[in-house]
């Protein structure tokens, strides 16, 4: 029997943000087995923790949609943190929080989580990104775009924000629409999706919706993440769409030297409000360093027995 547990990520509140299996002690599982367990999870990602390469480093995690593996993702890197942190104390956590850093290890390099333990329940964690965000050639015609997503071309774009692709990791479509109007209103069909969109890192990009502002006041950008293909009609949080943004952010916004501190809501219109924290330092002209970080809380436990 293997202990597993589900976490709610970008989120402090139960039954909100995006849901997360965690299998622990998971060596034994081969890959069609660890596909199969996320399958019947039936969730958006399940992640698997296993014994590091490295004695060094606090775990090594494998991450899976329905569909297939993936070499990054945002929300099970803080969930899984915040579980193998919550673990290795044993649930005795001080009254005033305990702090650790973590190094993960993951498809696409080891990955550094500063991780925040207290005793509401509610974890904390936040990781550098692995891989900057880059911009990837694509033809992409904005007006297919509009049509896969039930977009109007004079909702589409703002300020000087346009379509492009970007990836740290996973490959994203970033769609900048005109308002919270425009965001509620999209709706992706996989087929016309599947037609028009652009290939990246050899994998179809997934569509991402931003605007600025959000239903929360403290939010800089709202956001929807669509992928069909990977049996995810919509996502209530994307953190690995949250690092490929923090590029066209740079790239459009012409950040300056600092640090920026922005926070993304999504998941809104699905009824699963998340918050995902996203931390931009620029040296110069360049980014030099990025971080993504969100809460993330335990509401369910229990034993697989394959």
């Amino acid at each position: 029997m293997t202990d597993y547990a589900i976490y709610d990520v970008f989120t402090g509140t139960a039954l909100a943000g995006n849901p997360l299996a965690v299998v622990f002690g998971a060596d034994h599982y081969s890959d069609a087995q660890m596909q199969a367990i996320a399958r019947e999870f039936n969730l958006s990602e399940t992640v698997f923790v296993l014994t590091p390469e490295n004695p060094a480093h606090s775990a090594r995690l494998r991450i899976f949609t329905t569909a297939r593996e993936l070499p990054f993702a945002g929300h099970p890197t803080v969930g899984a943190a915040i579980a193998v942190a919550g673990r290795r104390l044993g649930g005795e956590v001080p009254a005033n929080g305990m702090d650790m850093v973590q190094m993960l290890e993951e498809a696409i390099g080891p990955v550094r989580c500063a991780v925040r333990i207290s005793p509401d329940g509610a974890g904390f964690a936040e990781f550098d990104l692995p891989r900057l965000s880059r911009q990837l050639e694509a033809e992409i015609a904005p007006a297919d775009i509009g049509v896969a997503l039930g977009l109007d071309p004079h909702e589409i774009g703002f300020e000087n924000h346009r379509v492009s692709l970007w990836s740290a990791g996973v490959p994203f479509v970033l769609v900048p629409v005109h308002d919270l109007a425009a965001a509620a209103k999209a709706e992706c069909s996989a087929a016309e999706w599947e037609r028009v969109a652009p290939m990246g890192d050899g994998h179809l990009a997934f569509a991402y919706v931003y605007c600025r502002g959000g239903v929360n006041h403290t939010s800089s950008f709202h956001a929807r993440m669509f992928a069909p293909g990977d049996g995810m009609p919509e996502d209530p949080a994307t953190g690995s769409a949250a690092a490929a943004l923090s590029g066209a952010i740079h790239h459009f916004d012409g950040l300056t030297e600092g640090n920026h501190a922005l926070v993304i809501e999504q998941g809104v219109e699905m009824g699963r409000p998340s918050l995902i924290h996203l931390h931009i330092d620029c040296a110069g002209t360049e980014v030099s360093h990025v971080r993504i970080g969100g809460k993330a809380v335990r509401v369910a436990e229990g034993k697989l027995l394959v």
